[in-house]
């Protein structure tokens, strides 16, 4: 299982490389469209990078995502959901 300092740095590497951003513009509290200035097709590339690396689907619940940490919290909880439905079994 992955823990949430893995799931924070991962993502911020993925931001990072999607945005051409440095990893200390990329704080937990930094908002994705205002401060690091993503378009819709960001977005697009940023989902397609996160699903591979996580194996999560993107929802339409990520449409409320508005900061870094929002991302990450949205990535954890998809993936302890996997987690859970995956010891069900």
């Amino acid at each position: 299982m992955t823990n949430a300092r893995d799931v924070e740095q991962t993502a911020r590497q993925i931001v990072c490389k999607v945005m051409g951003k440095k990893p200390e513009q990329v704080t937990l509290d930094a908002l994705l469209v205002a401060d690091l200035d993503m378009q819709s097709i960001d977005f697009i590339e940023l989902y397609e990078s996160l699903d591979q690396e996580f194996n999560v689907d993107i929802d339409d619940e990520a449409n409320q995502i508005q900061t870094f940490g929002d991302l990450v919290r949205y990535i954890e909880s998809r993936l302890n959901a996997n987690s859970s439905e995956t010891a069900g079994t």
